[in-house]
């Protein structure tokens, strides 16, 4: 190979591509039992889910847009097409965080195609998210990009960790001016 490594390979425009780091732990099966925090961001993070009104000083309130309340409902449909819990969740301007917990997922959900069986849970649970959401924002949005591609995770390993993601995602709305999806 030359003297570039392959985070700098250019394309035909001669525009640098940016190697996209893996975003999963590797050999680990994002379908075992367990609780897991999940971020998912707008395209380009733009504030399209909610506005957060009032100073901080003031507990600021966080009003859902109508492409934020497709995602609540979406949000707390989801512990029934899938064998999940969705423990704690907030959908701020540009962003979601969710903890979902797997219960035991030795079946596959009732609607679930055999072709996506391979999936993992995780990626099953934010493609449906995503893939409905987009659905019903293009109705008013048209061909507008809504999602970033992929989406964050973390397995939370333990009661502290848990606690701590808990208050992180319960104190999002008022922390919001110093949040780093904050714009």
């Amino acid at each position: 190979m030359s003297s570039e490594s392959v985070s700098d390979i250019k394309n035909d425009n001669d525009e640098k591509l940016c190697k996209r780091k893996p975003t999963r732990l590797k050999g680990y099966d994002y379908s075992t039992p367990g609780a897991y925090f999940i971020t998912v961001c707008t395209h380009n993070r733009k504030c399209l889910l909610s506005k957060i009104v009032g100073a901080i000083h003031e507990s600021p309130e966080n009003k859902l847009t109508q492409f934020g309340q497709i995602v609540k409902d979406i949000i707390e449909y989801l512990p029934q097409r899938f064998n999940i819990e969705i423990n704690k969740y907030v959908i701020m301007p540009n962003h979601i965080h969710f903890i979902i917990v797997i219960k035991n997922y030795t079946q596959r959900a009732i609607h679930e195609s055999p072709l996506q069986y391979h999936r993992s849970v995780i990626s099953k649970v934010v493609g449906y998210l995503k893939m409905n959401a987009s659905r019903q924002m293009h109705s008013t949005l048209a061909e507008t990009k809504i999602w970033q591609r992929s989406f964050h995770d973390h397995i939370i390993r333990g009661e502290k960790d848990y606690r701590k993601i808990w208050e992180y995602i319960d104190t999002n709305v008022i922390k919001w001016e110093k949040d780093c999806f904050y714009t």
